[in-house]
């Protein structure tokens, strides 16, 4: 029985250069850089105390760069998020807030996948 979700897969055309927006635009931990065979490496990164990382992968076999992921970080606060994320240069699509839909916003990393963030918080109320 599946419990939970570990990594997802990015694909990249610069490792290093991703990982320096992740950690530094993002606040993201580097967690795990090792080497996979001769000429690549195993990169993960995770917003500190995630379950789940995002492996920025390189190379022959990586996915295609420039992807909507589908991927969804959680903020507790979207508006401040996307000011910040927005002043610091990144590229992000405008901030929706929607009846009984948590605000959230889109953002692309540096090869142009694009990600969401979603706010998360008291003003959410849960569907049954």
């Amino acid at each position: 029985m599946i419990t939970d979700i570990r990594t997802v897969g990015v694909g990249v055309t610069d490792q290093d250069r991703t990982i320096d927006f992740f950690v530094k635009t993002l606040g993201f931990e580097k967690t795990l850089d090792a080497p996979f065979d001769e000429s690549t490496r195993w990169v993960e990164v995770a917003a500190p105390g995630a379950s789940t990382s995002v492996a920025l992968i390189a190379g022959l076999d990586a996915p295609r760069p420039g992807a909507d992921t589908g991927v969804r970080f959680t903020v507790p606060d979207a508006a401040i998020e996307h000011e910040r994320l927005t002043a610091d240069g990144v590229t992000t699509g405008d901030l929706f807030i929607w009846d009984g839909v948590p605000p959230m916003f889109t953002f692309d990393d540096p090869d142009g996948n694009r990600f969401y963030v979603v706010e998360t918080g008291e003003r959410l109320t849960a569907v049954s």
